[in-house]
């Protein structure tokens, strides 16, 4: 493409009108065979075809490329032009195909006249397309008449457009002056929105700093309230230990008062039947001194009797020796009673440090029962902190909802403009001069006064605010319920 244009260049320098220039570009490219890469090429740029053809041209359509195919044929042929002292600006009425003819004396007299005729046939040819080409420049004039006319009327209506450009300007410096003062409302309105904002902002970083101290505190009580359950398990189970233990204690007090109760008795039936031996053996002993005193009596006062005597002597003697082994056995038995009421003494004595250690038991456990009182005390007195604790648990978690429902208001709650609301969201009235626009300071929505004429004390705002009827009895509703 660049060498066509370097080559037609050449050729332009002569020529000074368009078509000229075209039919340069023409020959020269039927010259090189490449009439039908070139016209691709402009087919596939079809963007910078646009300022020339009209949308609906040929060149501009799909049949383009139909064309193309059509004038690759053209290749075949070798078009040895001679553009020596051509004038490609005028229009040839008769083209002299003399100089691309051999010459007719080289020619038999037979293919004479079929040359003859085709040159003929190509004159006429040229000559219709001629014809054709006066009648096209016929039709573009006829166009170039249209256009002046259609340009006159441009001109005419461009001078109107002038017109209305001036009076639209006029018009914009009004509508500037009215859109500054509407700009300033809407500054101070934004000034005051603003205020507003950091105001609800500040109230909710104040609302925030609140909610994660509750929860600190919620946690820390949680903790404590953990640690204190812990501690009355403990406790609990140190109280059942200490049951068990006291009730141990208790029985195998019961089985040693008993065992006591029933050596008591033992050394109560020992001591009877030791001092029973004890009047027996004296009885015996004063039995023997009067038999004693009644023998040496005998003897004196009844010497003649001895034989009688000696043989009562031998039957006291007989007596005594019974009574003496009757002694023995009592003295044997005296010593077994003796035996045993010394192990009945040992055993009382263990039972003493047995009850003495039972007394210090039961002296435990009645200090295990002051402990158990008092751990009773601290145990209620703890169930009254937790009961409290709980207490301040549920009116923080009130609280704590109360402030999640401010941050939901906060967040979910978009506040307006004046200029999104056109009706009322209750009623769906039209806003007029009359009839003005309130803002409902829970929702955010824009109402009429008298969908908004209730006011509330809101936990953003210090004061009783304007809010909607709906909100209102949904607050209503609400304090109700928590109030119950």
């Amino acid at each position: 493409m660049l060498l066509l244009c370097h080559n037609s260049s050449i050729f332009c320098l002569n020529s000074r009108t368009a078509v000229g220039r075209g039919r340069a570009w023409l020959y020269l490219a039927l010259m090189q065979k490449k009439l039908a890469d070139y016209l691709k090429v402009l087919i596939d740029n079809k963007h910078l075809l646009s300022e020339f053809y009209e949308p609906e041209a040929l060149m501009m359509e799909e049949e383009g490329m139909v064309i193309v195919g059509l004038l690759v044929g053209l290749n075949v042929l070798d078009a040895n032009l001679c553009l020596k002292g051509e004038d490609l600006d005028s229009q040839v009425g008769v083209i002299d195909f003399s100089l691309y003819l051999k010459d007719v004396q080289d020619l038999d007299g037979g293919k004479e006249h079929e040359r003859i005729t085709d040159v003929l046939d190509q004159k006429n040819y040229v000559e219709e397309l001629n014809r054709h080409l006066s009648c096209t420049v016929g039709d573009l004039q006829t166009k170039i008449d249209g256009l002046e006319k259609t340009n006159s009327k441009l001109q005419e209506e461009l001078s109107a457009a002038t017109d209305r450009i001036c009076s639209l300007q006029e018009e914009q410096q009004q509508l500037r002056e009215q859109n500054e003062l509407i700009r300033e409302r809407s500054e101070k309105s934004v000034e005051e929105l603003e205020k507003e904002l950091e105001l609800q902002i500040g109230m909710k970083t104040e609302m925030e700093i609140a909610m994660k101290l509750l929860e600190k505190d919620t946690h820390e009580k949680q903790d404590t309230l953990v640690a204190l359950r812990q501690q009355l398990e403990e406790v609990k189970a140190i109280n059942l230990q200490m049951f068990h233990k006291a009730q141990n204690a208790e029985s195998s007090l019961q089985q040693k008062n008993e065992a006591i109760t029933s050596f008591e008795g033992k050394t109560n039936q020992v001591m009877s039947s030791m001092k029973q031996m004890e009047e027996r053996l004296q009885h015996s002993e004063r039995a023997r001194q009067g038999a004693e005193e009644r023998s040496h009596k005998l003897q004196q006062e009844l010497g003649g009797r001895i034989g009688a005597l000696q043989l009562q002597l031998s039957q006291l003697h007989e007596q005594c020796s019974s009574l003496e082994k009757e002694l023995k056995s009592e003295k044997e038995q005296r010593q077994a009673l003796q035996r045993e009421l010394q192990h009945e003494k040992d055993t009382s004595s263990l039972l003493r440090t047995e009850l003495q250690q039972v007394e210090g038991l039961q002296k435990e456990l009645q200090e295990l029962q002051d402990e158990k009182a008092e751990l009773q005390k601290i145990c209620e007195e703890q169930e009254q902190a937790l009961q409290e604790m709980g207490l301040h648990l549920s009116q923080s978690k009130l609280k704590m909802e109360d402030i999640k429902e401010v941050n939901q208001a906060l967040k979910g709650h978009a506040w307006l403009k004046d200029d999104e609301a056109t009706h009322c969201r209750q009623c769906e009235k039209e806003f007029s001069i009359s009839r003005r626009k309130h803002h409902c300071r829970n929702c955010g929505h824009i109402f009429c006064n008298t969908c908004s004429s209730n006011e509330l004390a809101l936990p953003s705002y210090p004061k009783p605010v304007r809010v909607c009827d709906s909100c209102h009895t949904l607050l209503l509703q609400r304090c109700s319920s928590t109030a119950s």
